[in-house]
């Protein structure tokens, strides 16, 4: 049987890896330019920034890690792909929590107007 406590840290966990991943211009600028192309090598990748291939590699990581970016060797390369199933998980969890503050709000207006 799974935890549901156990489960729902994990979400959290991921969430948290997929946020601070985007929290920074340069992985965002990555995460776009994945999403609306074809996959890219790091060699492509580099030809368009002003970091080296090391930098470059560490924040694809980092994307790779939280879930954002898939990668795959072809030949001597390493393909990265966008994944946009986290962002879809992020954009729920948003929504959700948009919710709950519009509902708080709503009772607070409500309290504040008797």
């Amino acid at each position: 049987m799974s935890n549901p406590r156990l489960k729902f840290r994990g979400q959290l966990k991921r969430r948290a890896a997929a946020f601070a991943a985007l929290g920074d211009a340069t992985r965002l600028g990555l995460v776009t330019t994945l999403a609306h192309g074809p996959p890219k090598s790091i060699t492509e990748l580099a030809s368009h920034s002003r970091l080296t291939r090391q930098g470059l590699t560490r924040h694809l990581r980092t994307l790779e890690l939280a879930g954002l970016l898939q990668s795959r060797r072809v030949g001597r390369e390493s393909l990265f792909e966008f994944r946009p199933e986290p962002l879809h998980d992020l954009s729920e969890y948003l929504e959700e929590v948009s919710k709950e503050w519009d509902d708080a709000l709503a009772k607070l207006k409500s309290f504040v107007e008797r």
